[in-house]
């Protein structure tokens, strides 16, 4: 059987049902990192969200983002980052998609999402955030700067990472972080999560140098 191609054009995406077009365009990035992000207001109370929008921006400085929506309504994770500076990320993991997922819906502010999901908030040293126990590789962030995307309203919030805890067999004797030692999970579209299978390392690319498998 030979597939067809389906061609859809920028008049149709506009024309389409609200909920179809979100599903549509959110699978066309393909996989994307699950992540919690967990933060803490200026009272002590403590939020935790799932996003995918979660980028490396550079190594030195060590410097991660992530796209929030846009604040037009009350954005609980965003306005406790913007307040204390401090966040976690928390990567998600075969043992806890589902919990994670839960976290994407609309508690009330003084509800706690590690206590509505089961989830276990945990600190480490100076980072004010908290971090999910139950996450085997995780971050302390600091925030440095966010701005408005004028296209579409969201919000690029950018930080420095300060802390990192992770299992210690997925570290690699390079640095590398073998990722599905830990069970990590991803997510395609709004609501899919995936495992991985690893195809393997390659070598540094040169011109004209064949690549070779490393690992």
């Amino acid at each position: 059987m030979v597939n067809r191609t389906v061609h859809i054009d920028q008049n149709q995406l506009a024309e389409m049902e609200q909920r179809y077009r979100a599903h549509l365009v959110n699978s066309l990035s393909g996989f994307k990192s699950a992540n919690l992000i967990g933060t803490i207001s200026e009272s002590g109370q403590t939020n935790l969200a799932i996003v995918s929008s979660v980028f490396h921006l550079g190594a030195d400085p060590a410097l991660v983002g992530f796209i929030s929506r846009p604040n037009s309504v009350a954005r609980d994770t965003l306005s406790n980052i913007i307040a204390t500076g401090s966040y976690t990320i928390n990567q998600v993991n075969s043992d806890i998609w589902q919990q994670a997922h839960q976290t994407s819906a609309r508690y009330e502010p003084q509800q706690c999402e590690f206590a509505e999901v089961g989830l276990t908030p945990e600190y480490y040293q100076e980072v004010q955030a908290p971090f999910v126990a139950q996450s085997r590789l995780k971050y302390g962030v600091k925030l440095e700067s966010y701005q408005r995307i004028e296209l579409n309203q969201t919000l690029l919030v950018i930080g420095s990472i300060t802390d990192i805890l992770l299992d210690d067999v997925a570290l690699k004797n390079d640095g590398s972080i073998d990722i599905e030692q830990l069970n990590s999970v991803c997510v395609s579209g709004l609501d899919c999560y995936h495992r991985t299978e690893r195809l393997g390392r390659l070598s540094y690319a040169k011109p004209g140098k064949p690549i070779t498998l490393i690992d």
